[in-house]
């Protein structure tokens, strides 16, 4: 095997550790380091070897969920077409990072103080230039500024994850639910 050919194992390797890691927290958000080695199928020491700790774990994750969002994004055109049509495309793209991002939602240490990651930053605003886009348009009212809108989405997803994974709200019905909800607030009502 060639020496190349062994760090692309050991890069499919973290990629699956981090999604069972991911599969389990967004189950059960107080698994431990020894829980998630079971679920990865590895011991507690090959776990160490990929992240550090939980907290490593964590950040991991967090850098995981950005690119899947950043990916997310771009599947979803967001300059194309109407913008509620793009709203809707971008839930449709993002539900299976849903989960994870709900997850990541409760861990308070990646929203405090200096060590935000900038990731966060360059989703916000390309979400809230697309609310932006739609308020201009004339497609979504303007007394809710962009930032809250995509703070809405942000919630919403959320929400719709936890509803779903504690059965309360049919997988199916995740888009409907979070579109329906988003959009039925946000549309533009003419003036009596």
């Amino acid at each position: 095997m060639s020496h190349m050919g062994y760090g692309c194992l050991m890069a499919v390797d973290r990629d699956h550790v981090l999604r069972s890691a991911a599969a389990l927290l967004t189950r059960k958000s107080t698994a431990t380091m020894d829980e998630v080695a079971k679920a990865a199928g590895i011991s507690r020491a090959t776990l160490h070897r990929h992240v550090a700790g939980r907290d490593a774990l964590v950040r991991a994750l967090e850098a995981l969920s950005i690119a899947e969002c950043e990916a997310a994004l771009d599947a979803a055109r967001p300059d194309e077409g109407p913008a509620s049509d793009a709203v809707s495309r971008l839930v449709r793209e993002i539900e299976p990072a849903a989960a994870l991002l709900a997850f990541l939602y409760t861990e308070n240490q990646l929203f405090e103080g200096e060590e935000q990651n900038a990731g966060w930053a360059r989703i916000d605003e390309r979400i809230a230039a697309l609310f932006k886009r739609g308020q201009t348009a004339g497609e979504f009212r303007i007394d809710l500024t962009p930032t809250w809108l995509t703070e809405a989405l942000y919630g919403l997803l959320a929400s719709g994850a936890w509803a779903v994974s504690e059965g309360r709200a049919a997988r199916n019905d995740f888009h409907h639910m979070i579109v329906e909800l988003l959009l039925g607030g946000a549309v533009r009502r003419e003036e009596s």
